[in-house]
């Protein structure tokens, strides 16, 4: 066989990957669902304007994968106990939404789970200043959503960056709204 058979063969026989131009550290956020008043909610947390990334940002509870963590979903479970006392075992897990890659180079794995409601969160002071929650409904609203362009600071053409309206003080965006807006599409709600 000739190189550019045998590179066709290769070629053909092989499976797709998506790389990035980067190292993108691989990190898990839980995507906590609770029930209240007969609705569905999201739980959020505010990052601390001390953390080293995405300093005041709104974000799901989570962060970077351990060296030690055997799973996405034991790490979102690590995270979501350090950062708001948030038990692994009072957790009902049910499944994964699609990973993703951030300008900040991080490789998401979101994990979705349910938690119970009312629920004493002990919110860790160097990570969260405030943990709230907000129902599906006002999240699947099209009027509480607006795309605007982002550009990189490397170049390229502008990206899409999601954003809610402000809701009790805070603002949903980035790689959060991502993660809600896959959500809402397997739900069937946008």
């Amino acid at each position: 066989m000739n190189f550019i058979d045998s590179l066709q063969s290769t070629l053909a026989a092989r499976g797709r990957a998506v790389t990035a131009e980067w190292n993108a550290r691989p990190a898990a956020v839980l995507v906590p669902l609770y029930e209240h008043n007969s609705e569905w909610h999201l739980l959020f947390t505010r990052r601390t304007d001390t953390v080293d990334d995405h300093k005041g940002q709104v974000s799901f509870p989570g962060g970077r994968i351990d060296p030690g963590d055997e799973s996405p979903e034991d790490t979102a479970l690590r995270e979501a106990e350090e950062e708001i006392g948030l038990r692994r075992g009072d957790v009902k897990l049910i499944g994964r939404l699609d990973e993703l890659l951030t300008v900040t180079q991080y490789h998401i794995t979101p994990v979705v789970g349910v938690i119970p409601f009312p629920y004493e969160f002990v919110i860790n002071p160097r990570e969260c200043s405030a943990v709230f929650g907000v129902s599906l409904k006002w999240l699947a609203d099209p009027a509480n959503v607006e795309i605007r362009c982002y550009q990189p600071p490397t170049g390229g053409p502008p990206a899409e960056v999601f954003y809610f309206r402000e809701v009790d003080g805070h603002v949903i965006w980035g790689a959060t709204a991502r993660m809600v807006r896959m959500l809402l599409s397997v739900l069937g709600a946008r």
